[in-house]
């Protein structure tokens, strides 16, 4: 009797659409870089605004489409980020574009004693329980007079910088830190603690039965969301050079984010991309409308919902297969293992 070998098995991760996009991103972030020594000034700071909405609603994403933890207090974050960058700008005197991660550090060490306040709570609990939060975090920072108080107060630290040089460095680190942000989550999401974070979304008894840490798990996810949403508040601060209580942490932000998230797919790392980008071209274009543009996107919003349940890159996923960060493990059994071990070799 001859000795049959084994039925080849190869693990597939990346798709071609995500080698395109890797080789298309690469490209897009080279020329991007470039754009303070030819784009117009105006163009950085829309990008910059840009940025911070998709940072924002890419950790809401993570924390809700990928762990399952509806929260909408992430606005606590944001502002905290915000007002600790401008505290080290004007009264430490640290370089404010030093104080952009020292604010996000922050926020994410914040957030371990607020979870345990936030954890004690589930469901709709845990969401309110979040927005309430976030309010103690706004009342607390409006009766701050060292701060501003109410009426908040301006960022004098950058008065020695021109302004040009100001606005291509805020233009640089939104780069940076948009480019950061993909690539951790995405790496992150390809990990086994990637796969663990889902197992606990979709089942936290099930994952902790078997041997899943899910309380670790939560708190980690909390905090680098948290971290996240500290980033984008404190860039944001930076480049809006102004920042008050009612701004940094009004419940719009994450608002905001759950309308990006659900309008791009949640539950995808293309999703925030994609719904900060139309936000971002809604705000711009149809903001002077008033009311009527604040019925637009609730509208656009309950289309999207009635018939693109998991938002229109969900969509295009799902017709076309269109994956740019293709995170699931594909197993080609047989002839489509040995065709592809021979095409490494």
């Amino acid at each position: 009797m001859t000795n049959m070998p084994p039925p080849l098995i190869a693990v597939e991760r990346a798709t071609a659409a995500s080698r395109v996009a890797l080789f298309m991103g690469i490209a897009l972030v080279l020329i991007a870089a470039s754009l303070p020594f030819w784009g117009d000034s105006s163009w950085m700071r829309e990008f910059v605004e840009i940025a911070c909405y998709f940072i924002f609603a890419m950790m809401w994403n993570l924390l809700t489409g990928y762990g399952g933890m509806v929260s909408i207090g992430q606005q606590a974050f944001f502002g905290f980020g915000g007002y600790v960058m401008l505290m080290l700008g004007n009264f430490a005197g640290v370089n404010p574009f030093v104080a952009i991660p020292l604010g996000a550090l922050a926020a994410g060490l914040v957030a371990i004693p607020v979870s345990f306040v936030a954890f004690r709570l589930s469901g709709g609990y845990f969401a309110i329980g979040t927005w309430v939060i976030a309010e103690v975090f706004r009342l607390s920072f409006a009766n701050m007079s060292a701060v501003g108080g109410g009426s908040g107060t301006t960022l004098t630290a950058l008065r020695g910088i021109d302004k040009a040089t100001r606005e291509s460095t805020t233009y640089w680190m939104a780069l940076a830190c948009v480019v950061a942000a993909i690539a951790l989550v995405y790496l992150f999401l390809r990990s086994k603690r990637g796969l663990a974070l889902l197992a606990i979304r979709d089942n936290e008894v099930a994952a902790e039965s078997q041997g899943v840490p899910v309380a670790r798990m939560k708190l980690a996810v909390y905090v680098v969301a948290a971290f996240g949403a500290g980033l984008a508040g404190a860039l944001y601060f930076v480049g809006n050079l102004r920042i008050s209580p009612d701004a940094a942490f009004s419940v719009n932000w994450t608002a905001f984010a759950i309308f990006m998230v659900v309008i791009g797919g949640i539950g995808r790392i293309e999703g925030p991309l994609v719904g900060a980008l139309i936000f971002w071209a809604l705000n711009k274009f149809l903001s002077d409308y008033g009311t009527w543009y604040l019925l637009g996107l609730g509208l656009l919003a309950i289309v999207v919902t009635l018939f693109f349940k998991q938002g229109l890159w969900g969509y295009a996923q799902q017709r076309w297969g269109w994956s740019l960060f293709p995170t699931q493990r594909k197993l080609l059994p047989g002839p489509a293992a040995a065709s592809k071990a021979s095409a490494r070799g």
